[in-house]
């Protein structure tokens, strides 16, 4: 072996600082970015808002009030406030009493809202220990986790029988909202039924359908029903009404996750004939270098001189990352819009297909930076808000050569399915037949499934739930 040197030709793509940011802040949704914006404000002393001015203190000058002001009637420094003015309030209250935002009614969980009305009710310090093992086991749906027995073995406490935790759970079950600490569905469904007053019209037989037949509903004909219930069809439909007014997760009302408002990205409006794309102008505010540290460039010490010079350079890079995102953004929009017009024209139905790679193609990007640039970024349309993926959709090749889109598919699927005769309900072969007659022709079990994502019931089922 010896030493020896060799030239080598190759390519290799280096990414700058500058570059990291820009794809740094590309992908970042309008929430991330302006907190992106705020913390470099905030380390970035040479950056500003456009209209920000230095705020001036005023001198102020006391001395001419203090002097011409009777102070007669003033406090002793040392004067004790509430001998004064003594309050009415509690004097030691603990400090969990005063977060009132515990006590809105719509941020409990369902375990605190069980926990709440289990401290409103008598029980001794077994049965409590018991009932707190009870509530535990209950997931956001409401049912129970862990069966009795096993609830049972889990509390490992000498001289307690099964039975008592069985009584337990009876009282437990009687709690708010009605169908809690169930084992199953049927449990769930029966559980409220018991719950309602016993002059209610249809219960009786609605219990026994749940009871005894509750698999066989969705498929099983109505006359056959009837007949092994020793009922009418009518007084059979009637109790199957009821069934559907009961909640089958009766935990999922409480504790629920707030509404999350997004704000768009870009908005689209339609002016003179054509669709104009516009960027939301409140994401990203407009920022600028601070003139006076600038100035202190020519003059001060090195120190100084290196510290703005820095700082300057890092508020420069920024300020163009911004504005490559904007500009990005607008151009891919853009682009979108104008594969997509029949969508906003005409609705689901005018859905064109489209991927990344016809969009990167025409913007002259990578679909990496393409598939950045629209995710978590929002475009407000005369149709509603949408993330900018919604208008991605795939190629489904049709009878006429032209290429359909799934969400087009899937909005003539459902279109059909709201206009189909309710007691002749369409199957999928039929409405393959009638995709075909509208120029997409796809295959039945790409019919089953887009039904399927539409959560739209079977033919048989459907004609049932009519």
């Amino acid at each position: 072996m010896k030493q020896a040197l060799q030239l080598k030709l190759g390519q290799q793509l280096a990414l700058t600082p500058q570059l990291q940011q820009a794809i740094k802040l590309l992908q970042l949704s309008t929430v991330d970015l302006q907190q992106i914006i705020e913390e470099t404000l905030e380390s970035n002393a040479l950056l500003e808002r456009e209209g920000d001015s230095p705020t001036e203190s005023a001198d102020l000058d006391f001395s001419e009030s203090t002097d011409n002001e009777d102070h007669s009637n003033d406090l002793e420094v040392d004067t004790v406030w509430e001998e004064v003015m003594p309050s009415s309030a509690p004097q030691n209250i603990p400090a969990s009493d005063t977060d009132f935002s515990d006590r809105d009614p719509e941020a409990l969980s369902l375990r605190d809202h069980l926990l709440w009305q289990l401290n409103l009710t008598r029980f001794s310090d077994i049965d409590r220990a018991i009932a707190i093992a009870l509530i535990d086991a209950v997931d956001p749906d409401g049912r129970l986790t862990l069966s009795p027995e096993e609830i049972h073995a889990d509390l490992a406490v000498d001289e307690l029988d099964l039975d008592e935790v069985l009584a337990v759970l009876h009282r437990l079950q009687h709690f708010e909202p009605s169908g809690v600490f169930a084992v199953d569905l049927r449990e769930c469904l029966l559980l409220q039924l018991r719950q309602l007053p016993p002059d209610t019209p249809h219960r009786d037989v609605a219990g026994a359908l749940v009871s005894r037949h509750l698999n066989q509903l969705p498929t099983a004909p109505a006359r056959q029903l009837a007949r092994k219930l020793k009922t009418s069809e009518e007084e059979l439909q009637n109790a199957i009404q009821l069934i559907r007014s009961l909640d089958p997760t009766p935990g999922a009302s409480l504790g629920a996750e707030q509404t999350e408002y997004v704000t768009p990205d870009v908005f689209v409006r339609q002016s003179g004939g054509r669709w104009v794309v516009e960027l939301n102008p409140d994401i990203a505010p407009k920022l600028r270098v601070n003139d006076q540290y600038v100035a202190l460039l020519s003059g001060g010490s090195a120190t100084d001189r290196g510290y703005i010079k820095e700082h300057l350079q890092e508020a420069k890079w920024f300020m163009k990352s911004l504005q490559s995102r904007n500009e990005t953004l607008l151009k891919v929009a853009s682009k979108i819009v104008e594969h997509q017009r029949s969508f906003l024209e005409q609705g689901e139905i005018g859905m064109k297909p489209l991927i990344l790679a016809d969009i990167a193609s025409e913007v002259d990007l990578h679909e990496s930076t393409v598939s950045r640039a629209t995710t978590k970024k929002y475009m407000h349309t005369p149709r509603g808000t949408f993330e900018l993926k919604y208008f991605f959709s795939s190629r489904i090749a049709s009878a006429e050569g032209e290429d359909a889109s799934s969400t087009a598919i899937k909005a003539a699927i459902r279109s059909l399915v709201n206009e189909e005769s309710p007691n002749k309900p369409l199957s999928d072969a039929k409405l393959c037949g009638l995709l075909k007659d509208r120029g997409m022709a796809v295959a039945r079990r790409t019919v089953a499934k887009y039904r399927e994502q539409l959560s739209i019931p079977p033919s048989n089922e459907r004609k049932r739930l009519n």
